[in-house]
């Protein structure tokens, strides 16, 4: 955080540092850093410091952060809620410790969920679904993921210069995230031995653990994901990750690294506590579920020849791929689509992480609701009775994506579904062959297509493409 002039302010320096701030996730904290270097420059273009900034000054910015024509690049109101999140905590830890005098986000009183007043900003902006909420119905992925990750053409085939070398671990962990519903964080800092193993007769979907020092909520959580992307992941890990591994291996990298520490076991079954000796020779040990990703990053173990990372997705150096390295290949591969398919498709998929957990929720959501409205053939009061023993649907989908609460799912990430009242969508029965335990795919993709067309937001194919 330099100033236009590379000055560091050591106020701002203490605050990043030893605060509240500190103990932020890291993608929070990269999104909260954006939000204060644009209204530090937005002060700079008024001759002031961040410390000096009163309210008229946040009121102009949010005036041309939301409406002003002069801003090519306005955000609506959930981006500018999150900006104000950022400096209301900033500005009331500078308040606590006499930095600033006056906050410049002034506050009000409105009712809280339970009755109990609570304070928020008066600029903060009514709660509206965030305008970055999309979706990607299955055959939208299948084909972002052919043309942006493998690089293959329209037809199916490699396209010209593709050389394969990251597919594997590129098309396994989207694959991954639209499967399982995880966060970025939480997919991407798995170790190798977190993630759950291909076996034979273990049924279409595999469950797996996610340590409380990943996710969000801080809370460990269970997560599943299909058989098929386990066998994805294992075959990347057999294949171009080992030959990472080897070429770093070769070349001595690990035994260059500053700092790093070696698992020499890991012990408890449900609660796994790794066993370590690091660079200085001294030994410890960490419950698995506390590991944070900069800890996590840190673990190795000796291989048949010699160090290996435990970190489950590499570079091609064969060194832990940071979480945020992957929205770069995200973007890559979203406009390698907009390139290939311009012409071809009225629109080209393009695809994020967060998209990836979005499209997993609409679609369990519709399987779920199918499982439940025709496999079980229940009556409207035995369905009442069920809700009452196993929560309805929604809270499914909640437990699944791990949210606190279920308005979020509700609102913010299943919008579409619950405008177009799926309960009349489902009103025709899929064709299941008998004995079958879930709605057919062509179904399912069929009822995808037809909330794409009446949704803002859901991504879906062409017909003319002829993909299924």
């Amino acid at each position: 955080m330099l100033s236009p002039d590379y000055r560091i302010d050591p106020q701002l320096s203490r605050y990043l540092c030893r605060s509240s701030f500190a103990r932020l996730g890291g993608e929070s904290k990269r999104n909260y850093t954006d939000d204060y270097r644009l209204f530090f420059d937005f002060l700079w273009q008024r001759g002031r410091w961040w410390h000096e900034a009163d309210i008229e000054d946040l009121w102009d910015y949010e005036d041309w952060r939301t409406r002003s024509p002069r801003n090519p690049v306005r955000v609506g109101g959930a981006r500018w809620n999150r900006g104000l999140a950022a400096l209301s905590r900033l500005y009331a830890w500078g308040v606590s410790t006499g930095v600033v005098a006056r906050s410049p986000v002034a506050m009000r009183e409105v009712p809280g969920r339970y009755g109990a007043p609570v304070r928020v900003p008066e600029a903060r902006a009514p709660q509206t679904r965030s305008s970055n909420v999309h979706w990607l119905t299955p055959r939208a992925f299948r084909l972002w993921l052919e043309v942006g990750l493998r690089r293959h053409t329209v037809d199916g085939v490699p396209g010209q210069g593709w050389t394969g070398r990251l597919e594997a671990r590129n098309t396994a962990f989207a694959e991954l995230l639209f499967s399982s519903g995880v966060r970025l964080t939480e997919g991407a800092s798995l170790l190798t031995f977190e993630m759950p193993q291909p076996t034979l007769g273990a049924g279409r979907f595999v469950l797996g653990r996610l340590g409380r020092a990943v996710t969000k909520s801080k809370r460990a959580r269970t997560f599943y994901v299909a058989a098929a992307v386990v066998s994805a992941v294992a075959g990347y890990v057999e294949s171009s990750r080992a030959a990472a591994v080897r070429r770093a291996q070769r070349r001595g990298r690990y035994e260059d690294l500053a700092a790093y520490r070696v698992v020499r076991a890991v012990t408890g079954m449900r609660q796994k506590v790794l066993h370590w000796r690091d660079t200085q020779g001294r030994v410890g040990r960490t419950a698995l579920a506390d590991a944070g990703v900069a800890e996590r990053m840190s673990f190795y173990r000796e291989g048949p020849q010699g160090l290996e990372p435990l970190w489950l997705w590499l570079t091609e150096e064969g060194l832990p791929l940071r979480p945020a390295s992957w929205e770069n290949v995200f973007r890559t591969a979203s406009q390698r689509c907009e390139q290939v398919l311009a012409g071809r498709v009225a629109e080209p998929p393009f695809c994020t992480p967060h998209m990836c957990r979005h499209s997993f929720a609409l679609h369990m959501l519709v399987v779920l609701h199918h499982v439940m409205d025709r496999r079980m053939g229940l009556s409207v009061q035995e369905r009442r009775d069920f809700q009452l023993l196993y929560g309805d649907v929604w809270r499914m989908v909640q437990d699944l994506l791990g949210h606190a609460q279920v308005e979020t799912t509700r609102d913010f990430y299943l919008a579409p579904v619950a405008d177009l009242r799926l309960r009349s969508l489902l009103a025709e029965p899929a064709p299941l062959a008998e004995g079958a335990a879930a709605p057919s795919a062509q179904w399912v993709s069929s009822l995808l297509a037809r909330i794409a067309q009446e949704s803002e937001g859901v991504q879906d194919l062409d017909s003319a493409l002829g993909l299924g």
